[in-house]
């Protein structure tokens, strides 16, 4: 192959007389052609030949020189890198071969004599692109799988490979859609010339796609899974587009249809699920062109440019469960039955209770007792192991729905492996003298520490009544509890949504706004309220008594405090809105159900897996970040986690997680 050619005109004595002797001859030719009266085209072609004679003989006078060079064979090097990603597989517009395709053949070292004649001149280095480069042989592994189209960084990675070295040229075959931007090399002097081949067209065919697809979980019963779907239609204008919703067995779960108005259209869809199961669960969102009025074309490869991005995986995480509820109420009341009726519709929730049935008596009591030092709630009970009966000192507590005759045997949690257990704490109607500083230090660091839910109940007992006020447990209260003006009158005690109510799905129970408005008409009048002025600067109010949010008083308050969250329902008798109606009550069990499934949403355990972006992202590469924790939830030092990702085509990869 020759490379450069130039020609050479020496300097002999015979260059000046030459060409002073074709002047001459030239003149002397035009002159006695113009006076000629023929003008025939015999006369015309005589005057060139004679021209060109006078040429040829000038040339060969001044000897002129054709010179060349050739590449030494096998002297220098050359690349040809070939793009393997999956956007080779479109098609483009009138073509009955994609961009793969293409590539391949013009690749196929059996036809492709170029291929050869780079061989013969050079060192040949052939490579495949895709997430990364790769070597290869003769281009028979190219697949177009590949999952990312590195160009940028597979250039940048040859000219550092073959620095210094007698590198001719890269040739890039593809089709120009980078994921990681063509960003300049940082030496661009020091870079190899690059010659790209372009396959495929810039003008677009007609293709379906799944432009984005996000997943959104919430409390709503109804509904806890909203999958929200773009799609975008290019070249299907007044035609039907069918969008369906699959499970991970395939199976239909929800089918939109639309028509496309104009040939570049983009259209959100929403599917609201609620899973059968909880756990990690995958969804697929697929979109076809639809031929009929219940078909879908899913095999029509001609009618699009690809069929890669007519589908969607989406990972829903509803967790593991049971979700453990700690309550913990100042006396026997109603709020714990309906309660506990709403609890076990919901296999994911359950409620521990502790219940006190009868309070502490002073240590030092001058009655006289013979004796006797349990509490005189026990009188007339044989059998009284001193062990299983309070001290008359002491308050007596009953115990319900616990795992074993161990949890909660000594009261109220005084550690944090007996506390940090649960995922949630709910206080009703008890007073802070029930428990220890240290018992309220320890519920503050379960909210803000480890991350779990808090939930106060109204009573005469609670929140500013039970002096929860410059404690602990107050801090992480979403109220104030100031004293209020005595001159506060409320006639009648009835809820109302307040904006943040209306938008929060956890305090809706119904997807429309009639029916909640009906619903929120029909409750009764409530008698038990206590009173708070203000909520604190984080704290958003979803519920209010007397008015609306401005006017009313704050009843359902939330807040997010540390890691955790917590909230308050200031009105102390919400059972009264479940003895109405068998419909009534319903609704109340789903109120319980909502409210406490948001309240434990977002617990983490002990050991946490966090995802993030590579800060190049030039293959998509993501950081795995693992927590793992012991049972006060402090962080564990001098252990080993291991990671195994199940990859789509079924490999497992296994990873060995490094000490931060």
């Amino acid at each position: 192959m020759r490379l450069l050619a130039t020609v050479t005109i020496p300097q002999t004595v015979w260059v000046w007389p030459a060409a002073i002797l074709a002047l001459a001859a030239t003149g002397l030719l035009v002159w006695t052609y113009r006076r000629s009266p023929r003008n025939d085209p015999a006369g015309r072609i005589a005057f060139v030949a004679k021209l060109l004679g006078i040429f040829v003989l000038t040339t060969c006078l001044i000897e002129p020189l054709w010179s060349g060079r050739r590449a030494k064979s096998g002297a220098n090097l050359f690349v040809v890198i070939a793009d393997n990603s999956t956007s080779m597989n479109i098609r483009d517009p009138g073509s009955d071969r994609t961009r793969g395709e293409i590539l391949r053949d013009a690749l196929d070292v059996t036809r492709a004599d170029w291929l050869a004649a780079l061989a013969d001149s050079f060192q040949l280095r052939m490579y495949t692109c895709d997430s990364r480069l790769r070597r290869t042989s003769d281009f028979s592994e190219l697949t177009f799988e590949g999952t990312a189209s590195t160009i940028g960084a597979a250039l940048q990675a040859v000219a550092e490979r073959y620095r210094d070295r007698p590198l001719a040229g890269v040739l890039l075959m593809t089709d120009g859609n980078a994921t990681d931007g063509l960003a300049p090399s940082a030496d661009p002097s020091g870079s190899p010339p690059i010659y790209p081949v372009v396959i495929g067209r810039d003008r677009a065919g007609k293709d379906l796609s799944v432009a984005n697809v996000s997943v959104s979980q919430t409390a709503f019963e109804d509904a806890p899974v909203i999958v929200q779907a773009d799609i975008e239609a290019a070249g299907f204008a007044g035609q039907t587009v069918a969008v369906e919703l699959t499970d991970e067995s395939g199976g239909l779960v929800e089918r939109q249809t639309w028509k496309a108005s104009k040939n570049d259209e983009r259209q959100a869809f929403r599917f609201r699920v609620r899973p059968s199961r909880a756990g990690i669960l995958f969804y697929q969102v697929r979109v076809a062109r639809v031929l009929t009025d219940d078909a879908s074309d899913p095999t029509a490869s001609h009618s699009e440019a690809t069929l890669a991005n007519n589908a969607w995986t989406v990972v829903v995480d509803r967790g593991e469960g049971p979700y453990r509820i700690l309550y913990v109420a100042g006396r026997p009341n109603w709020e714990y039955k309906f309660l506990q009726r709403a609890v076990s519709e919901d296999d994911q929730v359950q409620m521990v209770g502790l219940i006190r049935v009868a309070r502490r008596e002073p240590k030092y009591d001058w009655r006289g007792r013979s004796g006797e030092q349990s509490n005189p709630l026990y009188r007339g009970f044989d059998n009284q192991d001193r062990e299983e009966t309070e001290q008359y000192d002491q308050p007596v507590l009953v115990r319900l729905n616990t795992r074993d005759a161990a949890e909660l045997q000594e009261g109220f949690p005084k550690t944090a492996e007996l506390l940090f257990g649960y995922h949630a704490v709910i206080l009703d109607d008890i007073e802070a003298a029930f428990f220890t500083h240290d018992q309220m230090d320890l519920l503050h660091r379960f909210v803000t520490e480890r991350g779990g839910g808090f939930f106060m109940l109204g009573g005469k007992d609670a929140f500013r009544e039970g002096g929860f006020d410059r404690t602990p447990i107050g801090s992480i209260l979403p109220v104030y509890l100031d004293r209020m003006p005595e001159n506060v009158t409320i006639p009648t005690i009835r809820m109302a949504l307040t904006r943040d109510g209306w938008l929060e799905p956890w305090t809706r129970l119904y997807d429309n706004e009639q029916a909640e408005r009906e619903r929120l008409t029909q409750m009764p009048d409530f008698r038990v309220l206590n009173r708070v002025r203000s909520t604190k600067a984080a704290a958003r109010t979803v519920v209010t008594i007397g008015g609306d949010s401005e006017e009313g008083l704050p009843a359902l308050i939330a807040q997010r405090v540390g890691h955790g969250r917590s909230a308050a329902l200031t009105v102390g008798d919400i059972w009264r809105w479940g003895m109405q109606s068998p419909e009534a009550r319903e609704d109340m069990d789903k109120f319980w159900r909502q409210t406490l499934r948001w309240l434990v949403a977002d617990v983490p355990g002990p050991i946490t897996l966090e995802s993030s972006d590579m800060p190049d992202g030039a293959n998509d590469a993501m950081r795995l970040r693992v927590r793992v924790r012991d049972e006060s939830f402090e962080p564990m030092d001098n252990v080993s986690v291991a990671v195994e990702v199940d990859q789509p085509q079924g490999q497992t990869l296994r990873l060995t997680a490094t000490p931060a």
